[in-house]
């Protein structure tokens, strides 16, 4: 496309008004306008980003091309479709709708018109999962805590939808299996939701992914461990680095004496495990705002017909796995 990509941003609270500033930065980019139900928020936004100011979505149509939706989950199926069905392009902030089957509706509108949906797991730009996927990792084992003190924000939605779903998405990329079975325990502690959950997804070729999810934490933690037959990775997304452990091609059961290990002091059981039969690599990953990478992938998808990173392919899988960790947890009476 030759001219500039004519988006808008809808919805402009906490992550809205982020997507606008982003936006209004971008090569190749107008940001024409945003629309908030609280007028003088968008008009606030709008004035600092040099963008026209609305209350209502729909006097966006006809004049974008492509839109961020980040309003509350229970409105994102409704005022998505409503884009979609005008053929203006879509990224829908995560979870993608309130709902399996809102998310199904979200896909149909998009097929339909043919316009593009992109889902804001924005983890998958991070430049800690950017770089694990450059290696060739088969995990067998993953465990992965997000935690974060109570922020009152998304209570329309209960921490699976608010939180864990980020790192349900991520845990369906890693792993190769089919996922087979999801055993899952929550409470309910300062409202009708679940503000902590625990989930176990176990899928067909063995692998494990033990998930933690709380956002009545007294401090933030984002951490994920993959374990694989041949390596072990710490990653930790609020530092943006990580370690990885890999056995090195002088490694075999035979070489690795365990009474020869016994006799060395501690300084020479690290050499010999680290110079003999382990490498032990720390990432210290370049800085960089995921947003501006997951807005910008937007932009070239619709600019360039390509295929969102995050499609609604994805988004519908990580739903439908939510909505079968929900499921096990209604399923223990003491819940409710």
């Amino acid at each position: 496309m030759n001219e500039a990509l004519r988006v808008g941003v809808v919805g402009v609270g906490h992550f809205g008004r982020h997507h606008a500033r982003v936006f209004s930065k971008l090569d190749g980019v107008k940001l024409v306008g945003v629309a908030d139900i609280d007028g003088g928020r968008a008009r606030a936004v709008g004035g600092e980003y040099a963008a026209d100011a609305f209350s209502s979505h729909r006097d966006l149509f006809g004049k974008v091309d492509a839109v961020s939706v980040a309003v509350p989950t229970r409105s994102h199926a409704s005022v998505a479709c409503d884009f979609l069905k005008q053929g203006v392009a879509v990224l829908v902030e995560k979870p993608m709708a309130a709902t399996l089957a809102e998310a199904l509706g979200m896909q149909a509108a998009a097929e339909e018109s043919g316009a593009k949906l992109q889902v804001g797991h924005i983890m998958r730009f991070s430049p800690v999962v950017m770089a694990m996927r450059e290696m060739d990792v088969e995990p067998k084992f993953l465990e992965v805590h997000r935690l974060s003190p109570f922020s009152f924000r998304s209570l329309d939605v209960g921490v699976v939808l608010d939180m864990m779903i980020h790192d349900i998405d991520l845990v369906l990329q890693l792993a190769r299996g089919r996922l087979e079975k999801i055993d899952a325990v929550a409470f309910a502690l300062l409202g009708p939701t679940e503000d902590i959950c625990n989930a176990r997804m176990a899928f067909d070729d063995g692998c494990v992914a033990n998930l933690t999810a709380s956002r009545v934490a007294l401090k933030t933690m984002r951490k994920v461990r993959i374990f694989s037959e041949n390596s072990y990775i710490s990653m930790d997304f609020v530092q943006e680095n990580g370690v990885i452990i890999e056995k090195s091609p002088k490694f075999s059961p035979e070489a690795f004496d365990i009474e020869k290990m016994k006799r060395l002091s501690t300084d020479e059981l690290k050499e010999v495990m680290l110079d003999g039969f382990f490498s032990v690599r720390e990432m210290k990953l370049d800085e960089g705002e995921p947003l501006t990478a997951e807005l910008q992938s937007f932009v070239d998808c619709v600019s360039n017909g390509r295929e969102p990173l995050v499609s609604g392919e994805d988004g519908i899988r990580s739903m439908e796995a939510a909505e079968k960790i929900l499921a096990s947890v209604d399923s223990h009476d003491w819940y409710r």
